[in-house]
């Protein structure tokens, strides 16, 4: 039996400039690594076991074979060996290295984020000095964290942010600090004393990274927006924290101040003229920039023509324009709680382009007409003119819808109604989906103090604009995908895909706690289950929280040039028409149609990807915008209510406690397990609760409870809970 050939040499290996290696700074763990890993270097091809390695490199003499395990499992953790079966251990000549983006939690762990794959855990000692957001260079590592995969960051490819928002503090006199408003940053920057820029303890400051040399990431002080807590401060703070700047920059403003309102005759000319035909707008009380109109009339056949008009933006916005670079930069409007910040400058937003009551308007139009049932017989999509008879509210058009109002045009708006109806009967009956979104508006007082929080509903008046804009969207998406089939044309398209199986698989087992039983192994009736199921707990406690679980097991929609349809509305072909006035990809769909109208098909779609991307993105972040500003002043209403209690639904389960949502203003706070004083509750993953160890109490999502608000931050946009008691039934 021929015996392997260890070499032994290793031990005393010099380094590539002659010289012995320096060990006399390590300590004796990391030397232990050292010797092992030049061993186990210099015989790369061979396979080895713990106790061979502690003969090899003598190490037998001063450790166990535990410590000798535990340091080589160590070893293959980090990536640099990799461990086979049976005990044995092989150098590991190449570690996996990837590269993606990099999502943080709170807790400033995270994953690499991977397309078609499984995200790879990394933890926040393995994030190096990566921050939420970058692009990374990541190595595999051979642990696993409860079955996932896990990676070590090696590099940072590209930063996501350099610019950050938070509040100035002082620690030891003179020393200054940032504590960045994004909670997914835990740890602070350091401000050098002379960048502050006249910064001072308790303002609210924009700053940029200057280096990351140190400890502590360093800043400068870019402007002071204000006092922290200050209302304005904070709003504004916010649309900076997500990357979005309130105000134009000077060439942009420039430009929108040349655009002409006057609409020549010649265009006028090159357009179908709606201007005589019934038409109105019906938008939110507080609205000003109004995408879309619609006109009404009855044909000689008892047919209904129903116009969709758009405002034509791509009229006046031309690409590569001062206005076309900054409106995709922007990709969206921002809604925050008080104020919008729109995509275009405010001549085009709420003038120019807005459809306003009594005013001329150059439009994109989508015509139908259809019967008493809603069917469609005709179709025409092209440019209008059209001019505005009368601008509803949705409150004002739902009172003349229910006949509380004298208001005009009753019979048109009942009628329109009526058809949106059978419309919305069409797609539920098709596999659409049907979620009731729970959305809130705040009461403010002349300090801008939120003193109620009102829950927003969802009318006959509202799904009247809804179905019919559904309706536009979706036609325009099968007609330019019918103008060339194959292959089609390069369009811009709003895909949604199927749910992951494991994530319907965790609802199913979810659902059962509540009694409901419900399966999707076949995947052509998800839709028609889903709905099925949502219809059955509709007006129960746990509603609202089954509801969550659902939408959080579906795929987000996103924007793409390749079509695979929109599982949640069941359409096979769906974009975005209806609202290029707030929404980049919009106007890129109303400048395809000019296009191939014109029969130019020079469309590049690799570029269009990449700009559907970008959109994607920006619509995420736009959301996540909105929510900071909701949730900041749910905090602030709560603020001089400590000590009260109230009703509310366990809306969330970490490990360390439960979120928990009141009913009657929809805040959402946290209670720390640790702080509920009558047992010791155990952590139950599969079943979304806790379960007490002596008194069985069962705590879990969809729960109904009674808390006592302990506590507010402002700044952390944080409400703290104490537990009163789970009410049965």
């Amino acid at each position: 039996m021929t015996k392997k050939r260890i070499n032994k040499s290793s031990r005393s290996k010099k380094n590539k400039r002659g010289k012995n290696q320096d060990t006399s700074s390590l300590r004796p763990d990391q030397l232990w690594k050292k010797q092992i890993l030049a061993f186990m270097r210099a015989n790369r091809e061979g396979t080895f076991s713990s106790k061979q390695i502690a003969g090899a490199t003598g190490l037998f003499r001063k450790l166990d074979n535990k410590k000798i395990r535990s340091i080589l499992d160590k070893l293959a953790a980090e990536g640099n060996i990799e461990y086979l079966e049976r005990g044995k251990y092989k150098y590991m000549s190449q570690a996996v290295v990837m590269t993606g983006k990099l999502d943080v939690n709170r807790s400033g762990s995270g994953y690499l984020l991977v397309e078609d794959g499984e995200d790879i855990y990394i933890s926040s000692q393995s994030m190096d000095k990566a921050m939420h957001g970058d692009i990374v260079k990541i190595k595999l590592l051979k642990r696993r964290r409860r079955g996932r995969k896990e990676g070590q960051v090696l590099e940072i490819v590209q930063r996501a942010k350099v610019e950050f928002v938070g509040t100035v503090e002082e620690g030891v006199p003179g020393t200054f600090f940032l504590i960045p408003d994004d909670r997914k940053i835990n740890f602070d920057f350091f401000i050098p004393k002379d960048k502050l820029n006249g910064a001072k303890a308790g303002e609210k400051v924009w700053t940029k990274l200057l280096n990351w040399e140190r400890r502590s990431p360093e800043v400068e002080v870019l402007s002071v927006l204000g006092k922290a807590g200050n209302h304005n401060t904070e709003m504004h703070a916010i649309l900076l924290q997500y990357g979005f700047n309130p105000n134009f920059p000077p060439e942009v403003e420039i430009e929108a101040k040349k655009i002409k309102e006057q609409i020549p005759a010649s265009e006028i000319q090159k357009r179908n003229d709606f201007r005589d035909i019934l038409t109105f707008t019906i938008d939110p009380s507080d609205a000003k920039d109004f995408d879309d109109a619609l006109s009404f009339r009855v044909l000689e056949n008892g047919h209904y023509e129903v116009g969709i008009h758009i405002a034509d933006v791509s009229y006046y916005v031309k690409r590569g324009s001062e206005i076309d670079k900054e409106a995709f930069h922007r990709a969206t409007s921002v809604y925050l709680v008080d104020r919008t910040i729109p995509m275009l400058p405010e001549k085009l937003s709420n003038m120019v382009c807005s459809l306003r009551p009594h005013e001329e308007k150059l439009t994109y139009s989508a015509v139908f007409e259809l019967d008493d049932e809603a069917k469609i017989h005709n179709q025409w999509i092209g440019r209008t003119i059209i001019f505005s008879d009368h601008r509803f509210d949705y409150e004002q058009a739902q009172e003349v819808i229910e006949g509380k109002s004298e208001g005009p045009y009753g019979e048109e708006l009942r009628k329109l109604n009526d058809l949106a109806k059978k419309l919305r009967a069409q797609r539920f009956g098709k596999g659409s989906i049907e979620f009731e979104s729970n959305e809130v508006k705040f009461e403010l007082d002349e300090n801008d103090k939120p003193v109620r929080v009102i829950k927003k509903e969802m009318k006959d008046s509202n799904k009247l604009i809804e179905d019919f804009m559904l309706l536009a969207n979706r036609r325009v998406a099968a007609h330019i995908h019918g103008l060339f089939s194959n292959p089609p044309l390069p369009s811009v398209y709003r895909i949604h895909d199927h749910p992951n199986p494991e994530k319907l698989s965790s609802l199913q087992q979810f659902v059962s706690h509540f009694g409901y039983e419900v399966s999707f192994d076949d995947n052509e009736h998800t839709s028609e289950r889903l709905n099925a199921l949502l219809e059955k707990v509709h007006g129960t406690p746990e509603q609202n929280v089954i509801e969550t679980i659902a939408i959080r097991s579906m795929a987000k929609a996103i924007y793409s040039t390749k079509n695979i349809g929109h599982f949640g509305l069941g359409f096979q072909y769906y974009t975005h028409f209806t609202s290029p006035i707030r929404r980049y990809p919009d106007l890129m769909i109303h400048r395809l149609l000019t296009a191939y109208h014109n029969k130019e098909y020079n469309q590049n779609p690799v570029v269009m990807e990449e700009e559907l991307r970008h959109s994607s993105e920006k619509e995420r972040t736009a959301a996540e915008a909105e929510r900071a500003s909701i949730k900041y002043k749910q905090v602030e209403f709560l603020e001089d209510k400590i000590g009260e209690r109230f009703t509310g639904i366990i809306s969330g389960v970490i490990e360390s406690g439960l979120f928990i949502e009141l009913e009657d203003n929809l805040c959402e706070g946290f209670v720390p397990i640790h702080s509920i004083e009558d047992d010791y509750y155990i952590f139950e993953e599969e079943t979304y609760g806790f379960k007490g160890k002596d008194t069985n109490t069962v705590l879990r999502l969809g729960d109904k409870v009674v808390v006592e608000i302990a506590g507010t931050d402002l700044q952390k946009r944080t409400i703290d809970m104490l537990f009163v008691e789970k009410i049965s039934g």
